[in-house]
């Protein structure tokens, strides 16, 4: 296979002078051949081509940096998620990273947008040693049209390179792997990882720094549209049903992970989904299992049988964070544009190990900010040896990891836009009920639709709502096509008692992370924290 160069293409204007042969904006089909001949991957009997992804089956949290510098000195909120690269560090970095990229005999370029409304998107180049790599990032990103790419002009640019071995003594980072971040630079390395979703999370991290600066609300979620028009976006960590309930078939998808919500429409990042596979039923998510026998999905660490090609989506002993990643319109009911409407409902989902919360609950704007900043999941036990109990994790802004700017930034968006579209606000406990991890079990899916449809066709407004004693939002005492007995948590313990203490230990770890937002909220905010009973 020849070079494919676009004319007025070239990595010189980055820095690299290299003789590799550079393939810009190749499509699907020969990408996938020029992965199969450098034996990248194997292709699956039914088309979908199946690599491995090696240490790394996940972000690499701890070895992301963002450049201190003027730009983001004070821009930036500092601390675990945000880590300081010095930009001495980062030049050192620059020099070899753009050195081994140049020592290449082949690199995989693409131009493409992250953000499908126009007046919002960046244009972002990407560039990789993989041809798979150029694959995914194409899937998972907005394709320009052949004439938008005729005169494309690069914003910000990403060089991922897994073979890459970075210097924590030269570079001033933690380990052999990095992904820095250079906003004045416009310039994201990626190194030591062949996990491709680090790619995507870059454009999502340049977004969540672009956006608010222009009043649009950068958001960790999926959304639809429903037959009348009307959007719901879904926050919520990995593992609560973000990309589930929103391949709903009686709905139009939007997209299943990161959006912007501006004056006119809430328009996805991406032009992909990239979904949880593990064990994925086909009887329980059909749209999102029939894209595992497409040509086109990438399936990382799914276990494959070399000589059959047969795939075993059950088996975990590549990942646990087994994905696939496949364009949007592999989903029959996507939509055509990849925007909708502003939304009328905000769905905030959580996966509670501990049995406590409501399959659903009705937030005020207040209650719905101080949800949002608290960014409330637990992930359940088993993850490591001797670990008996869930473990709570609050990732502010349903994605802390992702954000740039403090979390206050985005919830006073989040809130202003609230109270301007007189939005309805949700609480979804797709977690556990009847007691935590180990005694109760996990609250079925057909409920959680069941109480969605209902929200989200305006139906639950008119219930009849109790005030939970610990939280102090509205739960709804019955609703129709749904065992009452459900509805509330505390009944499905066989002991009361032990729910109540459980839940006063889940207030308590609320109250206690939230301490950091409380100086830079308003009293309502505050006063919706909830309290032990």
């Amino acid at each position: 296979m020849g070079s494919s160069s676009t004319t007025g293409h070239d990595l010189a204007a980055l820095g690299i002078t290299t003789d590799a042969a550079v393939h810009w904006n190749l499509g699907t089909a020969p990408l996938v051949e020029f992965a199969v001949q450098r034996r990248e991957g194997l292709l699956s009997k039914d088309g979908a081509f199946v690599v491995e992804t090696g240490t790394h089956t996940g972000r690499s949290a701890n070895d992301k940096f963002t450049v201190r510098d003027a730009e983001t000195d004070q821009s930036v909120w500092w601390g675990k998620t945000n880590k300081p690269m010095a930009p001495a560090h980062f030049a050192a970095l620059k020099a070899d990273f753009l050195a081994a990229a140049a020592a290449k005999d082949t690199l995989f370029a693409q131009d493409l947008f992250g953000g499908s409304q126009a007046e919002h998107r960046v244009n972002v180049r990407v560039i990789t040693e993989l041809a798979w790599h150029s694959l995914f990032v194409r899937t998972l990103l907005v394709r320009p049209t052949q004439a938008e790419l005729a005169d494309f002009i690069p914003e910000y640019t990403i060089v991922c390179l897994p073979s890459f071995v970075s210097d924590p003594a030269r570079h001033g980072t933690r380990s052999a792997t990095v992904v820095a971040v250079n906003f004045t630079e416009k310039l994201i390395l990626i190194g030591g990882t062949a996990y491709a979703g680090e790619m995507k999370k870059s454009v999502f991290g340049i977004l969540n720094y672009l956006l608010p600066m222009r009043g649009v609300m950068p958001m960790h979620c999926s959304a639809n549209i429903g037959p009348d028009g009307d959007t719901a976006v879904f926050f919520g960590l990995s593992g609560t049903g973000k990309t589930t309930l929103s391949a709903d078939a009686s709905r139009t998808l939007i997209g299943d992970d990161e959006h912007g919500w501006s004056d006119t429409a809430v328009f996805n990042f991406e032009g992909g989904c990239y979904a949880k596979v593990i064990r994925l039923s086909e009887a329980a998510e059909p749209e999102i299992f029939a894209t595992t026998k497409r040509f086109g999905t990438v399936l990382e660490n799914v276990v494959i049988d070399p000589a059959s090609r047969e795939i075993d989506l059950d088996d975990n002993r590549l990942a646990e964070n087994s994905r696939g990643s496949y364009p949007i319109h592999f989903i029959p009911n996507a939509s055509a544009d990849n925007l909708g409407p502003v939304p009328k409902n905000i769905i905030m989902l959580t996966a509670d190990a501990f049995g406590i919360l409501p399959p659903i609950a009705k937030l005020t704007p207040d209650q719905a900010m101080y949800h949002f900043l608290s960014g409330y999941t637990a992930r359940v036990a088993g993850t490591e040896i001797g670990v008996t109990e869930p473990d709570a994790t609050f990732s502010t802004c349903f994605g802390a990891p992702f954000m740039p700017r403090h979390p206050s930034v985005y919830g006073n968006l989040l809130k202003e836009r609230i109270a301007k579209g007189g939005v309805d606000c949700w609480l979804v406990n797709t977690g556990w009920t009847g007691g935590q991890y180990g005694t109760g079990k996990r609250m079925p899916i057909k409920v959680t639709r069941a109480l969605l449809n209902a929200a989200l066709d305006g139906s639950l407004k008119t219930a009849e709502f109790r005030k939970d004693p610990f939280f102090g939002f509205q739960v709804p005492v019955s609703v129709p096509g749904v065992d009452s007995h459900i509805l509330d948590p505390r009944s499905t313990w066989l002991d009361p008692a032990a729910y109540d203490s459980k839940a006063n230990a889940l207030v308590k770890m609320f109250i206690a992370n939230f301490a950091e937002f409380e100086s830079h909220v308003d009293a309502g905010v505050r006063e919706a924290a909830p309290k032990a009973a």
